[in-house]
């Protein structure tokens, strides 16, 4: 029977996130992000993109080890598993149209590897969906802005689709 999906790391500073990859990490957060897309969103198969850790996906070891000794093998044993998973890919081409277009999800090593694109491309209005969990969590797409509490500059989209997700999530 299938392992139950494992919680993932909390966020680390830039300069511990080589260090803190493992195949049995990254395999089980792949675990997760493909369980809840398929209980949580409905998609019966999803297909999962997965970044690699260094510029241009580590050029084949010339650029860092990471995707040769982490990422690939993890990617392969989710695979094993039956997960429909692709990569290490390049981050910096990976976040066009085209590339995206057949995945249902990307995988970043890092917060500000994926986080940019999805910011430009919908801030305001995305989400942040913390999967893994027995229960529905979702945030808005930026920090705190304490800056703003009580300002009246404040923007509410993202807590309105971060509250209307979760009511979508609880209810499916």
């Amino acid at each position: 029977p299938p392992r139950p999906p494992r919680r993932p790391p909390p966020p680390l500073p830039l300069r511990q996130v080589p260090d803190a990859l493992s195949v049995s990490g990254l395999t089980g957060t792949v675990r997760i992000l493909a369980h809840d897309l398929r209980r949580r969103f409905g998609i019966a198969r999803p297909h999962i993109a997965v970044c690699g850790l260094n510029p241009h996906a580590g050029e084949r070891g010339h650029l860092g080890r990471e995707e040769i000794d982490v990422i690939a093998p993890a990617i392969a044993a989710a695979v094993a598993e039956g997960i429909d998973v692709t990569g290490p890919l390049p981050a910096d081409t990976l976040f066009t149209p085209s590339r995206l277009e057949p995945f249902d999800a990307v995988l970043a090593m890092y917060h500000d590897q994926g986080l940019p694109t999805l910011k430009y491309a919908g801030f305001g209005q995305a989400v942040n969906v913390t999967l893994g969990l027995p229960i529905v969590r979702t945030s808005v797409d930026h920090g705190t802005a304490y800056d703003l509490a009580g300002s009246g500059r404040a923007n509410a989209g993202s807590l309105r689709a971060a509250l209307d997700l979760a009511a979508t999530l609880g209810t499916g």
